[in-house]
């Protein structure tokens, strides 16, 4: 682990005793963050709440699952994310789009590839997924604006159909043998 990767966990392990935590769900739904160095209490660049505190996204998998992160409002945001402390990675290197905005749409901002995304694999088991702002979008005059929109999402990893084929050739050949049994 890299100096920098050293400083950040330990910026966001000092963010996180003061965190609020938010469970979500392996649905697709997006959950919403903010980061805002001046609405943010600790005023550092961590994922927050509407509160101004360091918000982090609790959730037990029973089965693997994939995270998906996204910039929104402003296309420029890069966020590196967490779970449990540990670095997962970092987001996609995004465009700048400023003044134009997706504002809160997630949907649009994740099919746009002017917007910072990635994608991780999660195995079963207790999460704990946050974040930082590790590149900012600028204004007009090439000022980081260090204020961001960006959401989360978890998916449950879809079973592949040849399972759900070789279960339901399963099925068939038993019921066959079951058949062929019973003339007997």
């Amino acid at each position: 682990m890299n100096l920098q990767k050293v400083c950040l966990a330990g910026l966001l392990s000092m963010a996180a005793t003061c965190a609020q935590a938010a469970t979500l769900t392996a649905d697709g739904t997006w959950y919403a963050f903010d980061v805002d160095e001046w609405a943010s209490l600790s005023g550092g660049l961590e994922w927050i709440d509407l509160d101004g505190e360091a918000l982090s996204f609790d959730f037990n998998l029973t089965a693997p699952a994939y995270l998906r992160v996204v910039d929104a409002g402003f296309a420029g945001d890069r966020f590196q994310v967490f779970d449990n402390g540990d670095w997962l990675g970092e987001t996609s290197v995004p465009a700048a789009s400023y003044p134009d905005s997706v504002a809160a749409d997630f949907d649009a901002a994740y099919a746009n590839t002017a917007y910072s995304r990635a994608v991780y694999w999660l195995d079963a088991g207790s999460h704990s997924i946050s974040g930082l702002l590790s590149g900012s979008a600028t204004d007009d005059s090439g000022l980081s604006i260090n204020a961001a929109l960006g959401a989360v999402s978890v998916t449950a990893v879809p079973v592949p159909a040849a399972v759900w084929l070789f279960g339901a050739g399963l099925g068939l050949l038993s019921g066959v043998s079951r058949g062929r049994i019973g003339k007997r």
